[in-house]
C-alpha cells in the first residue's frame, strides 16, 4: 500500500512539473489562402454581425443569445454571447484596425473557463486573392499548463480556427 502511494505521488509530481515547464504564454495560428479582394474579407471580419456567417461556433448552439454594442463595425464594436458548454459565455471588442490588412480583437472567456487573449486577423494581399492569418494569443496560467499535460490547445482550437477560415474564404470567393 505504501508503494503504491509513493508511486501515485511521483507520478502526481511529473504531471506537475511537466505542466510547469510549459510556456506562460501561448500562440496559436492558422492561415489560408482566399481568392478575394482584402475589402471584401475585412468587411466580413470587421463587423461582427457578419460573423454568423462565417464563424465556427455560431452553429454550435441554436439558442445562442448574442448581445451587439458600442460601434456598428470596427473599433469599438462589442459582440458578448452566452449559450451551451460548447460555446460558454465570452465577449470581444475590436481594439485596433488597419483597414483593409488588420483587425485586433480582445477576447475574453466568461464560461465555462475565464481566460483573457487577444485574437488578431492579418489580410495580406497576394496577386488577385489575399493570405488571411487568424491568430490567439494570451497568457497561459498554470490550470491550462496542466490541461495542456493531457490534451492538445493548439489541434484542438486550431481545427476550429481551420473550419472558420474555410467558412470565411467559401463566402468571400462568391
Amino acid at each position: 500500500m505504501q508503494l503504491v502511494a509513493i508511486i501515485l505521488g511521483l507520478v502526481v509530481l511529473a504531471i506537475l512539473a511537466i505542466a510547469a515547464s510549459k510556456p506562460s504564454h501561448f500562440m496559436l495560428k492558422r492561415s489560408a489562402d482566399i481568392a478575394a479582394a482584402p475589402e471584401t474579407i475585412f468587411g466580413l471580419i470587421n463587423d461582427f454581425r457578419r460573423w454568423r456567417d462565417w464563424s465556427p461556433w455560431e452553429k454550435l448552439d441554436p439558442d445562442l443569445k448574442r448581445t451587439m454594442s458600442g460601434a456598428e463595425a470596427g473599433e469599438g464594436a462589442v459582440y458578448e454571447w452566452s449559450g451551451n458548454k460548447k460555446v460558454g459565455q465570452g465577449r470581444m471588442e475590436i481594439t485596433d484596425i488597419s483597414a483593409p490588412n488588420e483587425i485586433v480583437i480582445k477576447l475574453d472567456f466568461l464560461k465555462p473557463f475565464q481566460a483573457h487573449n487577444v485574437a488578431e486577423f492579418a489580410i495580406e494581399p497576394q496577386g488577385g486573392s489575399s493570405r488571411v492569418t487568424w491568430s490567439m494569443h494570451g497568457p497561459n496560467p498554470f490550470m491550462a499548463k496542466l490541461m495542456q499535460v493531457f490534451m492538445n490547445f493548439d489541434k484542438m482550437v486550431g481545427k476550429d480556427f481551420e473550419k472558420g477560415l474555410a467558412n470565411l474564404k467559401a463566402i468571400a470567393e462568391r
